[in-house]
C-alpha cells in the first residue's frame, strides 16, 4: 500500500504542473480586456486609458505571459492565489469561504447516489429479465437522460413552492441541501445503476459464487458477502471520477438553488473577467479530482490486493 501510494505521489508533479500552466495560459485567451471590464463595472462608466493603464501595471498584466505564470505559480505554491480583481480580496479566503458548501454538496449528492443505485442495481442482476430488471433499466435511462437544470426547478417547483416542504434557496440547514443534492445525484446513481447491475451479473457467474451456494450458505450472504464486494471493484473508480462529473454539476446546481459554494463564484468571476478568482477555482477543482482519483486507485489496493501484486510483477 505504501509503495503504491509513493509512485503515484511521485508521478503527479508533472501533472499538476502542466494543469497549472494550463489553468493560467487558457484564461488568457478569453476576449476582452479584464482591466477595462472591471474598472466599467465598478465605476458604471468607461475608463479612461490613463486609468486601464494604471490597473494594468498595478496587477502586472503588462509583463510578459512566462513571468505572469512563474510568479503566480510562486505563490499559489506558497497557498497565495492573489487577490480578485472585483472584489479586493484574496483569493484563497474567497475559496476558503466557498470550498466548504461545494464539497458538503458533493458528499451529499455521492450518498444519494450510492443510496439509490447500489440496491437498486443489485436488485436488478439478481432478478434478471424480470419486471424488476426492467423497471430499474428504464429508471437508470431516464436518470442519465434529465438535465440538471430541469430537474431542479421541477423540484423546486414542487417540493419548495406548491408542497412547502423545503426552502427556495440557500443554505444553512438540512431542508436547504436536500433538493440540491437529490438534483446533482441523480444522474449519478442512474449511471452507478447499470455499473452495479452489469458487474453484479458478471460476479454472480463466478465459480466460488457456485461454490458457496454449493455449501449451502444462504442467498443473502452470497449476494451481498462473497458478490457485492467484488462487484464494487469498478463501481469504486466510477465514483471517483464522477467527482469531477460532481464539481462540474455543482456550477448549474448551485445557481438554480441560489446556493453559494465554487460554482456561483466561478460563474460570477467568469462574468467579471475576474481572472484570478477563475484560476484559483480551476485549480483547486483539478487538483481535487486528481487526489480523488488518486485515492480510488489506492481503494482499488485495498479491495483487491491482486493490484498491488500486479503492479510488482
Amino acid at each position: 500500500m505504501l509503495r503504491a501510494l509513493f509512485v503515484r505521489l511521485g508521478s503527479l508533479s508533472s501533472v499538476l504542473v502542466g494543469i497549472s500552466l494550463l489553468t493560467y495560459g487558457f484564461v488568457f485567451l478569453t476576449p476582452g480586456d479584464p482591466a477595462y471590464t472591471i474598472l466599467r463595472a465598478q465605476r458604471q462608466s468607461p475608463p479612461s486609458d490613463a486609468e486601464v493603464a494604471s490597473f494594468r501595471a498595478e496587477h502586472g498584466l503588462d509583463d510578459p505571459f512566462l513571468v505572469q505564470y512563474v510568479s503566480w505559480l510562486t505563490d499559489a505554491l506558497q497557498g497565495d492565489l492573489g487577490m480578485s480583481y472585483y472584489q479586493s480580496e484574496s483569493v484563497t479566503s474567497l475559496l476558503l469561504a466557498s470550498l466548504p458548501n461545494t464539497l458538503e454538496l458533493a458528499l451529499a449528492a455521492t450518498a444519494v447516489s450510492l443510496v439509490l443505485a447500489v440496491p437498486l442495481g443489485v436488485l436488478s442482476a439478481v432478478h434478471r429479465d424480470t419486471w424488476i430488471d426492467r423497471t430499474s433499466r428504464i429508471v437508470a435511462l431516464v436518470g442519465v437522460s434529465i438535465p440538471n437544470f430541469w430537474l431542479g426547478y421541477v423540484l423546486l417547483l414542487v417540493c419548495s413552492l406548491w408542497l412547502g416542504l423545503t426552502p427556495v434557496g440557500g443554505t444553512g440547514t438540512p431542508g436547504h441541501l436536500v433538493l440540491p443534492a437529490v438534483t446533482l445525484g441523480t444522474g449519478m446513481a442512474a449511471i452507478i445503476t447499470r455499473l452495479v447491475r452489469t458487474s453484479m451479473l458478471e460476479v454472480l457467474e463466478a465459480d466460488y459464487v457456485d461454490t458457496a451456494r454449493s455449501k449451502g450458505v444462504r442467498e443473502r450472504l452470497v449476494i451481498y458477502k462473497h458478490a457485492l464486494r467484488n462487484a464494487l471493484i469498478p463501481v469504486v473508480t466510477i465514483v471517483g471520477l464522477q467527482f469531477g462529473y460532481v464539481i462540474n454539476g455543482a456550477v448549474i446546481v448551485e445557481t438554480v438553488f441560489q446556493r453559494p459554494g465554487l460554482g456561483t463564484l466561478l460563474v460570477d468571476a467568469v462574468f467579471a473577467r475576474d481572472y484570478p478568482v477563475v484560476q484559483g477555482v480551476v485549480l483547486v477543482t483539478a487538483v481535487g479530482v486528481i487526489g480523488t482519483n488518486q485515492l480510488v486507485d489506492l481503494a482499488y489496493v485495498a479491495l483487491d490486493p491482486r493490484v498491488e501484486r500486479g503492479d510488482r510483477s
